[in-house]
């Protein structure tokens, strides 16, 4: 519910009697046990009374705040408002979080009250792969449900719940209400619908809500008041390392069969397509050591362009063209239906499925022949470009295509504070990330009798601090350093050719005889031609190869369109190891408004760079989207043409 954020007005410190009303309107409202010194009698009120008010401090500090907020949830972006509370949790120091949401007459947790408050809620499981896409704001499909029947007795329609993965059980990463009586079921394969609506989970706008604006705290690694005794079971986890759960697919469960290869009805259900490939070790390598046939990649092509029509008329079905816009541009056929859905499930199989190794050799003569075979129609476009008009969903080729498993996305490693692992946020690779933009410089000609008298590399590149460094010892190894004032240097004729031309400030130094060291240190590194990096996660810098001129900045344009109408323009992400399409499907869920990729108009044809639109003035949402995939803010430019001036 808060992917967005919600406008949270001023807090206010909680009165005693209010604080001490509304723990106990939670103990009732949840069923919470009071704790009870076992060495004390029964007639012992004072020890019932400490036990009590241990509880209210536990889930309520006694430096609580409260604040009301209002935000937008829903399709239809319906209007909700509520009340929040705040404070800090024993062993937080003085770091305030989110504790409590009221919406209506309904109390929920947070994770943070979660996390020091074991058993408060009933606690469902469902592996990794679906708490990630939670975590994206779906739903608990009932499939999605295992370790049960039996299910807690209080997971009952309507009832609020903790959910966490199989991977570790003890620690709760969503909070939501039951949509069925879970409770009461006996099998969950083969059974459909929702099971959990998703409230709140570790990673939204609430657990990243603070004070000082401190990112949120990353999930411990294991609680042991949430601990059974089946998570005690060595078992357990073996079982769990054993399974194969494709975190790359749709919304929702998988199976949790002793035999991977086969799919289960909760598999299906919950929205995870197509047959298994094999997954062992001699699979992988057949495919690797096998080269793929022209023949074998036009059937992949095909193949990859019919998959990705049914899994949009199986995930849009209530559009009328199934969530695709037509006419569809060659750029956006690619893009949404069919690299999506090629079957790279290795390095080698990703280099042989190239469109310019099909028969085809490019995009425009393969819609050709999926017109000819009348899955499509197309036209032809400004005389070089052919776009999809219509595409026959009721084609009996698109009827009897079988989907397939699709191969696993690779997720970053990220790590958050103290080496623990960081929430994750999405299943998408470049979220999480970490990039470094680095600058580098390599000398021009005229400067390689200096490093050769340094013995550096004169075709090298270099940092500006590693020039800096190549000069001072060249000027120490030349005895350079004049002797009445350290800070200027002796000019020489390899300095005076290489670094001193015909200006004003170079003919005083000339005639000098000496020049300040910064002021050569400027003219040496000024003499160098200007290369960048980005390098991403824990890549180093002689494994990467640096480009030419100033590093990319990723252009952000606003403009107006049909008189009024106000679209945000997005381009130049790649460079910054980000998919364009992953990121207009989150714009457009984020901004709740239609998004769509094609390609930058002037873009080489050959490396088109693509851009993202979404409709709407969505400058800081797509900055948000950005930072959560490492890019900083240094490196956006933004140009707003709806007021006609350029702001950076």
């Amino acid at each position: 519910m808060f992917k967005k954020k919600p406008n949270i007005k001023p807090l206010s410190p909680l009165k005693s009697s209010d604080r001490r009303r509304t723990a106990d309107q939670i103990i009732s409202d949840f069923g919470i046990e009071v704790p009870v010194d076992q060495n004390a009698t029964l007639e012992d009120k004072a020890a019932s009374q400490a036990g009590l008010t241990a509880l209210r401090r536990s889930l309520l500090p006694e430096n609580a705040l409260s604040a009301r907020f209002t935000t937008t949830a829903g399709p239809d972006l319906k209007q909700v408002s509520g009340t929040v509370y705040a404070g800090s949790l024993e062993g937080s120091g003085d770091e305030v979080r989110l504790l409590w949401v009221k919406v209506g007459e309904r109390m929920y947790p947070t994770v943070y009250t979660l996390w020091n408050n074991p058993r408060i809620l009933p606690l469902l499981y469902t592996p990794l792969a679906v708490v990630e896409k939670l975590q994206g704001g779906a739903d608990l499909m009932t499939p999605g449900l295992q370790r049960g029947p039996p299910f807690p007795p209080k997971a009952k329609k309507g009832a609020v719940v903790a959910v966490a993965s199989l991977e570790s059980p003890t620690v709760p990463m969503a909070v939501g209400t039951c949509e069925i009586d879970i409770s009461a079921l006996d099998k969950v394969q083969g059974v459909k619908g929702h099971a959990v609506q998703t409230f709140h989970w570790a990673g939204d706008e609430l657990w990243s809500w603070s004070t000082t604006g401190k990112p949120g705290t990353d999930p411990p690694e294991y609680l042991g008041g949430w601990a059974d005794k089946e998570d005690e079971d060595a078992g357990l986890a073996t079982k769990t390392q054993a399974l194969d759960i494709d975190a790359g697919q749709e919304d929702g469960g998988v199976s949790l069969e002793a035999d991977p290869t086969q799919r289960s009805e909760a598999e299906k259900a919950q929205g995870l397509e197509g047959e298994d490939i094999p997954t062992n070790k001699d699979f992988i390598e057949e495919v690797e050591d096998k080269d793929l046939t022209t023949k074998e990649i036009d059937e992949a092509f095909r193949n990859a362009f019919l998959y990705g029509i049914r899994h949009h008329m199986d995930h849009n079905k209530d559009h009328p063209t199934y969530g695709l816009e037509f006419p569809l541009s060659q750029s956006n056929v690619m893009s949404l239906l069919v690299q999506p859905f090629l079957p790279t499930y290795t390095p080698a199989r990703t280099a042989s499925l190239q469109i310019k190794k099909t028969s085809w050799k490019n995009i425009k003569k393969f819609i050709k022949y999926l017109d000819k075979q009348r899955i499509v129609k197309s036209k032809d476009r400004d005389g070089n470009e052919v776009v999809i008009v219509d595409i026959g969903f009721n084609d009996r080729h698109v009827e009897a295509f079988v989907p397939y498993r699709l191969p696993k996305k690779d997720t970053p490693a990220s790590s958050g504070t103290n080496g623990k692992p960081a929430a994750p946020l999405s299943a998408e690779s470049s979220v999480g990330q970490k990039l470094r933009l680095v600058s580098l410089l390599r000398p021009r000609d005229k400067l390689a009798p200096i490093l050769n008298a340094s013995k550096a590399d004169p075709k090298g590149l270099y940092t500006a601090a590693e020039l800096k460094q190549i000069l001072k010892a060249y000027v120490e190894a030349e005895n350079l350093i004049s002797e009445k004032n350290k800070r200027l240097v002796n000019i020489n004729p390899q300095i005076a050719n290489s670094l001193l031309g015909s200006s004003a400030a170079d003919n005083t130094a000339l005639t000098a005889g000496t020049i300040a060291r910064d002021a050569l240190a400027e003219r040496f590194i000024s003499s160098c031609s200007l290369f960048h990096t980005i390098l991403r996660n824990d890549a180093n810098i002689s494994d990467s190869k640096p480009k030419a001129g100033e590093p990319p900045k990723v252009q952000i344009v606003l403009e107006t369109r049909s008189g009024n109408k106000t679209v945000t323009k997005v381009s130049g992400v790649e460079a910054y190891y980000i998919s364009p399409q992953p990121l207009a499907d989150e714009l457009r869920k984020t901004c709740a408004g239609s998004t769509s990729v094609d390609k930058l108009v002037g873009s080489s044809p050959k490396n088109p760079v693509m851009e993202v639109m979404v409709q709407g003035p969505q400058k800081d949402a797509v900055i948000k989207a950005l930072e959560k995939r490492g890019v900083s803010k240094n490196w956006v430019e933004i140009v707003d043409k709806t007021k006609g001036k350029k702001k950076g």
